[in-house]
């Protein structure tokens, strides 16, 4: 019963936590509150440490739609982890991870901040490294290795921050802006920032956190770890306007968002094309922040985050069902063998695509549309539009190898719609997936702004999306086979399947050549010649003279005599000399 009840009071909490904030952000949003609370935690003479909490409307929705999320993340852990004996050690993590983003969405201090962030980095390896193997050892280091850099850059930005005397960042903002050497400080969380949402040249630590258990995945590309960064630029948004952090960051989010979508056109995994489903999405929420509409980024995280983590628990059901393959080319026909969780499959696949009227349309539709409205170089705006096309290609590939045709693993299969528990979460997410898109663009955007675009620009983000999917089921149709020739150009294929050849660049050159020179380093200097210079040196000198200092106590009449002679030879020579 125990292991029972730490789900269902984490899940009954959470949820009822996330209904409560929601009415908060209603409230908040249309009365226009933002309520700035310090808590003096103690005071020491002069000396005063005080936690700082920024209440508005964006924190209180952000934290309502993670602790959703969450909740059915837990509930629906019920049934997926109930094997594992630790249950109630991962719903620990679980909760711990979810307060330390809690932590994050609520600072307006830097200090604060960086003890969110780091609470993020820890448990996230704890969560990856949780099978204990070692693909998830390898991975849980790639991720932990590729976060430290993100936060050292944080940890730079509280150093230059002394310069202003708070590290309250939300007093400084318009000041940063308008002063060229504080820009560091913009440049310094950018590349937090990208590390956190893995963007080039960070991406590789991504698709190998899918080592996890499926539902941390399904909580850390929906709403946790990843997005941290996002938000965190979304807060900084006025450090990216009008300089050259906002156009580095446009061109790197840009071909993050490509170099994804072009990959999982050639993975076969079905985690790491839903994890570069994500870094594809992220890549469009930092192009359009960098394009100076923050609050098109919140809304498009905030509808990803509810198809994406349905995304994941929809995989998790189909995994564990086909116990324990993630190969797609090994699955089909799912929508006969397990019809209700392959139509969540296919209404969260067609939100991420942009299906008119689904949560991902409201969002994505009104970002290609800004796009097309604003003063953009034509190299970006192929990247928006031909990523957008990639998207949807990958999405009915998916669907293509996991729904229709023949099911192609073992005749005797154990798959069915059995599982209540999980089924329950999703069809909680669905309901969301569905209407979560047009809940939100009414409260956020309760007066909507004229687009007004030539019939060829308005239509063009439809036809993107069509001639995606027609490309998708004409490439990966395996009987069209005289169109299938991307393994006749290996190189080019690898290549595009290897995102670039980043995870390599990766290991071999940021984690393995470091950690050997690191290794012949110590070996020289700290157990070499700083040892023998150092450390054994003085030891043996020491050694020798107090060896010498003993004789010398000893007492003996010999060395006494020998000494006296020593000192009379020595006397007698320089009188002679002189």
């Amino acid at each position: 019963m125990k292991k029972i009840s730490i789900c269902f009071i984490s899940f009954l909490f959470l949820f009822l936590m996330s209904l409560t904030l929601f009415f908060f952000s209603m409230n908040y949003l249309y009365n226009d509150f933002v309520y700035f609370i310090e808590w003096e935690v103690i005071s020491l003479n002069s000396v005063a440490i005080v936690m700082t909490f920024l209440f508005d409307w964006m924190s209180f929705l952000f934290m309502s739609f993670v602790l959703l999320i969450s909740s059915l993340v837990i509930y629906y852990s019920k049934e997926y982890m109930s094997e594992d004996l630790n249950i109630n050690r991962f719903i620990l993590l679980v909760l711990m991870f979810v307060l330390s983003m809690m932590l994050l969405i609520i600072s307006p201090n830097m200090i604060s901040i960086l003890l969110g962030w780091d609470g993020l980095g820890l448990v996230s390896y704890c969560l990856v490294i949780y099978f204990q193997n070692i693909k998830s050892f390898n991975a849980g280091m790639l991720t932990a290795l590729s976060n430290r850099i993100g936060d050292v850059a944080l940890l730079m930005a509280i150093a230059w921050m002394l310069n202003y005397g708070s590290w309250n960042y939300i007093f400084y903002l318009e000041i940063m802006k308008n002063n060229l050497e504080m820009q560091i400080i913009g440049g310094l969380v950018v590349l937090a920032a990208m590390t956190k949402s893995a963007q080039i040249p960070f991406s590789s630590w991504l698709p190998a956190a899918m080592a996890a258990p499926t539902p941390v995945s399904a909580l850390v590309h929906s709403s946790t770890l990843v997005t941290a960064g996002v938000y965190l630029l979304i807060r900084f948004n006025f450090l990216l306007t009008n300089n050259w952090i906002g156009s580095i960051l446009l061109l790197i989010a840009g071909l993050t968002m490509f170099m994804a979508g072009l990959g999982a056109n050639f993975e076969f995994d079905l985690k790491k094309i839903i994890a570069l489903s994500t870094l594809s999405q992220l890549g469009l929420m930092m192009s359009i922040l960098a394009m100076g509409f923050p609050k098109l980024a919140f809304f498009h995280l905030l509808t990803h985050a509810l198809f994406k983590a349905l995304l994941f628990m929809c995989a998790g059901a189909i995994i564990h069902n086909m116990k324990n393959s993630q190969d797609i080319r090994n699955m089909g026909n799912l929508m006969i063998l397990m019809p209700l969780t392959s139509t969540c499959l296919n209404v969260a696949n067609l939100a991420l695509c942009g299906m008119p009227f689904l949560s991902g349309f409201y969002s994505k539709d009104l970002i290609l549309e800004i796009v097309s409205l604003s003063y953009i170089n034509s190299f970006s705006f192929f990247l928006y539009f031909f990523s957008t096309g990639l998207t949807v290609c990958y999405s009915f590939r998916l669907a293509y190898y996991s729904l229709t045709g023949g099911f192609n693993s073992s005749s005797l299969h154990p798959m069915n719609d059995e599982g209540w528990i999980m089924l329950k979460s999703m069809l909680g997410l669905l309901f969301m997936a569905i209407i979560g898109g047009s809940l939100l663009s009414w409260i956020m955007f309760p007066t909507p702004d004229m687009i007004n675009l030539p019939q060829s620009l308005k239509l063009l983000t439809l036809m993107v999306c069509i001639m995606g999917a027609f490309s998708g089921y004409l490439i990966f149709n395996v009987k069209l086979f005289f169109i299938n020739k991307s393994l006749n150009k290996y190189i080019i294929s690898y290549f595009s399947g290897s995102m670039w050849f980043m995870p390599m660049i990766s290991t071999i050159g940021a984690i393995y050549f470091p950690l050997v020179a690191g290794g012949q380093v110590m070996k020289s200097f700290d157990q070499g010649w700083s040892e023998y210079f150092g450390g054994q040196m003085i030891y043996m000198t020491m050694k020798k003279y107090s060896l010498l200092s003993q004789i010398f106590q000893n007492n003996n009449l010999k060395v006494y005599l020998l000494t006296f002679s020593l000192w009379f030879i020595i006397l007698f020579m320089m009188m002679v000399l002189l």
